[in-house]
């Protein structure tokens, strides 16, 4: 008898096929350092490649400073009137890392900062140089005679970005959270104008709106509508202490949280800046409680202060109690550089005949400054 064949079993179609996986992943780790040179005018002279170093700051575990060289790095002609700044990894060992250097306008005339970044990362260690930065960061003119320079004080803001790997093995899911739409929602709301239940008449515009939403905002709405003396029944409310254009913002703001933009308040391009809108929005602001927009506004108000606009706005924050805002505005005015121009404004002229006690607080502001 033949032997039999062995049984040869089916390959079964379903087996199990496991997939592995790995990854690296690159990171960049960053950290900043303020370093203030003091008596700038005296740092000329020192000679070319000679520096001055920041203290010691440590980003991802690696220590750096700052080098300043007041009569630049090396003597060609075409760098020797170029202040240099750079910054030298002082730990041992290598790594790849990004640099910024930041000016930023110490007058307040709201100059933009200067800022140098490097285009890409650089190699800092042994093996290659241990330092980076700008040979002509800035010519020596122009810095003795920006508002970066203050009081002979000079002050370099240097960002280190040190790019960083780690590995990761297996199977990894990544289940990505969107930002919240909230705001969105609630303005297309709004916008929508669906299940509206409350009107607003501002001069000779009306403006509809959610009790509901309205009164999740903002106490006073909330006492207005659902307080012990308030109406839930009331379906027009007469608003007569605001324009219409304030108004709106208002309503904006409350639906998004998000400071109002012009174009969204008006039909066709208008002049009003962002600084106009904030100090129609600071009063309705504290009218309405609304801590969040008041300090929306006092921002967008501190960042505006000029000679021509700070005794409107220190007149603006004593009314409304914005501490922060008034003691900024009595600093700018009591500086020796801001004071004549301010003292030859109509706010000024203004704020003698109508606000003496502000007067007083300036006057007691110059006395500490001249301490």
């Amino acid at each position: 008898m033949a032997p039999k064949r062995p049984r040869v079993s089916k390959s079964n179609s379903n087996t199990n096929h496991e997939i592995s996986s790995s990854q690296t992943v690159f990171e960049t780790v960053k950290g900043s350092h303020e370093y203030e040179i003091k008596g700038y005018s005296l740092t000329k002279g020192m000679g070319v490649g000679k520096s001055m170093n920041s203290g010691r700051f440590t980003v991802a575990g690696y220590d750096w400073v700052v080098r300043f060289y007041p009569d630049g790095l090396t003597t060609q002609a075409q760098e020797a009137e170029y202040v240099s700044v750079y910054v030298r990894l002082v730990s041992p060992g290598e790594v790849r890392a990004s640099f910024e250097f930041k000016l930023r306008d110490q007058i307040g005339k709201g100059i933009p900062s200067r800022s140098s970044r490097s285009p890409h990362t650089f190699k800092f260690g042994s093996s290659s140089y241990s330092q980076w930065g700008y040979t002509k960061y800035m010519k020596k003119s122009q810095v003795e005679t920006s508002d970066y320079l203050k009081d002979d004080c000079l002050s370099i803001r240097c960002t280190v970005g040190v790019v960083q790997t780690r590995g990761a093995k297996g199977n990894r899911y990544v289940i990505h959270v969107p930002p919240s739409d909230m705001p969105q929602n609630f303005k297309g709301l709004l916008e929508s104008k669906i299940g509206f239940d409350i009107t607003f008449q501002v001069g000779n515009e009306f403006f509809r709106a959610h009790k509901l939403i309205l009164a999740a905002r903002s106490p006073v709405f909330r006492a207005m509508f659902f307080g012990l003396v308030g109406n839930p029944e009331v379906e027009i409310v007469v608003i007569e202490e605001f324009n219409p254009f304030t108004f709106k913002a208002m309503l904006l703001f409350l639906y998004s949280d998000e400071f109002p933009e012009a174009h969204e308040l008006f039909d066709s391009d208008s002049l009003c800046t962002s600084t106009t809108i904030a100090r129609h929005l600071l009063v309705a602001a504290d009218r309405y409680g609304l801590a969040r927009l008041k300090l929306m506004c006092e921002e967008k108000l501190y960042e505006d202060i000029t000679a021509n606009t700070v005794a409107d706005t220190l007149e603006l924050a004593d009314l409304h109690n914005c501490m922060g805002l008034k003691t900024a505005c009595l600093n700018f005015v009591a500086k020796p550089e801001n004071l004549g121009e301010v003292m030859k404004s109509d706010g000024y002229a203004y704020l003698k005949k109508c606000h003496p006690s502000l007067l007083t607080d300036l006057l007691k502001t110059i006395a500490m400054v001249d301490k």
